[in-house]
């Protein structure tokens, strides 16, 4: 899957419903780009889209239950992947440094998200 659309995936599932500004906005990318991501996902049936409650001109787009399955599917092989190469490129003792510093990546991100 593309990193954009998983990407935009992402954001459904963490912020709930976003319109293709609110997540070019959050991605930091042009709203071209976010839309060009959300075109795809919504003919892979990933994303569906409803007029907007408060302002007809724009849509929401909505996580499906096939998006939520996708998504999970990435996380997983990203996880894999990342999994496979720490066990192989990384001694023990480097595993268990990077183990440590979790935390502190978590709240640098925690930051950085403005959460």
């Amino acid at each position: 899957m593309p990193p954009g659309e998983a990407a935009v995936l992402g954001y459904l599932d963490r912020s709930g419903p976003l319109t293709t500004a609110d997540i070019a906005q959050q991605r930091g990318v042009s709203h071209q780009s976010a839309a060009k991501a959300v075109k795809e996902l919504l003919a892979q049936g990933l994303v569906h889209a409803e007029a907007h409650p408060s302002d007809g001109r724009k849509l929401l787009l909505h996580l499906t239950p096939a998006g939520s399955g996708r998504l999970a599917e990435e996380r997983r092989r990203r996880a894999d992947w990342l999994g496979t190469a720490i066990s192989e490129v990384l001694s023990s003792d480097e595993r268990k440094t990077l183990e440590a510093a979790l935390p502190l990546l978590s709240r640098l991100t925690t930051h950085l998200n403005g959460r």
